[in-house]
């Protein structure tokens, strides 16, 4: 929830756009299973939806690291979404409160328009087809997983519990310290597994000296007393 878009609840355009990407995601995997002929192709096949779980993690933690910090709601194409993140830093528990469809819708979106293409005009690959499914899978329910990070656990299903716990989806705790104080790491929010990686190696703050050096823009993490990290109420629904 941003400050435009104020909506919590699914529009039949959510609806829509979630349903065509997840109908895109379920078809790269079908195209997948028809195209493992031996088995060689099925160990590549597992080798690339693992590949593409733990890379999915770390693609969710660079883009949220730049739409938290960089541009506003005139942002080209990508200003709905920089407004969301700045919205949700304010009032993290909302994210808990919005409907599926709207939670995620944004990320359907771009899948579908990718996946569409791919399922009706390139050959068949075990491998390639699972690691697109899967990866993109795992981005568009991202939203999804972050929310989950944001309730209650005793308001959480077992199974989303066990999964935390297991470290196969972002938990409470790890997603907590992303907003804390100086709000400058612990971004990703697929299984969390990078955000040691991100944090320790300094490398987004290579990155954010870089673009600053190159192009002027500070990152809003710099700055502790930004307003857009200025959090009404508490972390979860007061």
């Amino acid at each position: 929830m941003g400050s435009n878009d104020t909506s919590l609840s699914s529009t039949m355009e959510h609806r829509l756009w979630v349903f065509a990407g997840c109908s895109s995601l379920l078809g790269m995997l079908a195209k997948s299973a028809a195209g493992i002929e031996t088995s060689s192709d099925a160990g590549l096949s597992t080798l690339a939806i693992l590949s593409a779980y733990v890379l999915a993690d770390l693609a969710t933690g660079i883009y949220h690291w730049g739409i938290d910090n960089y541009g506003d709601d005139k942002t080209p194409l990508f200003g709905p979404q920089i407004d969301a993140f700045q919205g949700h830093h304010k009032r993290p528990w909302t994210i808990t409160k919005r409907d599926f469809s709207n939670n995620i819708h944004s990320l359907a979106r771009p899948a579908t328009i990718f996946l569409v293409p791919v399922l009706v005009a390139t050959p068949g690959s075990g491998p390639v087809d699972a690691f697109l499914g899967v990866f993109l899978g795992c981005v568009v329910f991202s939203q999804q997983f972050h929310s989950w990070a944001h309730t209650r656990r005793s308001q959480l299903p077992g199974v989303v519990r066990a999964l935390q716990d297991l470290g196969v989806l972002v938990s409470t705790r790890m997603h907590g310290k992303h907003h804390r104080e100086p709000f400058d790491g612990n971004y990703c929010i697929v299984s969390g597994v990078w955000n040691r990686v991100l944090d320790s190696s300094g490398v987004l703050r290579l990155a954010e000296r870089w673009i600053y050096s190159n192009w002027g823009y500070a990152p809003r993490c710099w700055s502790d007393s930004s307003p857009e990290w200025s959090q009404q109420g508490s972390y979860f629904e007061d």
